[in-house]
């Protein structure tokens, strides 16, 4: 198969998962509420998929819970060179294999742990974008909350307004994210890519799917 078209089909493979996953959740065929539960629900979902897209004999689809990544230079996520990935996927042939990480989040509104939440969102998609120029094809970030705040909030504090993935909201290439507190939660991010920020709303959940 020619890398492309395992391209491809792999991310169709995220999709149709995503898309399932988001609707039994929200509509109660799936009652995963923390975010342990939503990785492994997402994770049944993703490998019973990619295993009926084992088209022939040599198509492999295979899928990892929480394993590492080896990386040139140290993460932000972990101060390493070793970074560990939610869900790593693996969609292979003879010929080529396509590889696509996903890191998770579920934000539930009696934790909210904020404004930190939102910087982890960030600095989990300053990981991603690493892991992108280590052999990584394809990188999701992919986050579920049942917390309005996250996507409609009118305003946030001005010490940590940069960490704004609001709907609608885009980030540009390039800038510095900065948390402007007196003691910060974590150092300034920046990010290399362009992003829009658009979310899902299913019944009481809302859900953010970015490609990174």
């Amino acid at each position: 198969m020619l890398k492309e078209n395992q391209i491809k089909l792999t991310e169709e493979i995220i999709e149709t998962a995503y898309k399932l996953l988001t609707h039994k959740l929200a509509f109660g065929g799936l009652t995963a509420r923390n975010e342990s539960a939503f990785q492994m629900e997402f994770g049944h979902i993703l490998k019973t998929i990619g295993q009926l897209y084992e088209f022939r004999l040599v198509d492999k689809f295979h899928l990892e819970f929480e394993t590492y990544i080896s990386l040139n230079g140290a993460s932000i996520k972990s101060k390493t060179n070793r970074a560990r990935v939610d869900l790593l996927l693996k969609y292979q042939d003879n010929d080529n294999t396509t590889k696509a990480a996903i890191e998770l989040k579920f934000f539930k509104k009696e934790n909210h742990r904020e404004p930190n939440n939102r910087y982890d969102v960030f600095k989990d998609i300053s990981n991603l974008e690493l892991y992108k120029s280590h052999d990584i094809d394809l990188c999701y970030f992919i986050l579920a909350t049942n917390h309005s705040h996250y996507c409609n909030q009118d305003n946030y504090s001005l010490d940590t307004a940069d960490f704004d993935f609001r709907n609608n909201k885009e980030y540009k290439a390039g800038k510095i994210l900065q948390y402007k507190t007196a003691k910060p939660f974590g150092p300034d991010i920046t990010l290399k890519q362009d992003y829009t920020f658009k979310w899902d709303k299913i019944n009481d959940l809302h859900f953010l799917k970015l490609k990174v």
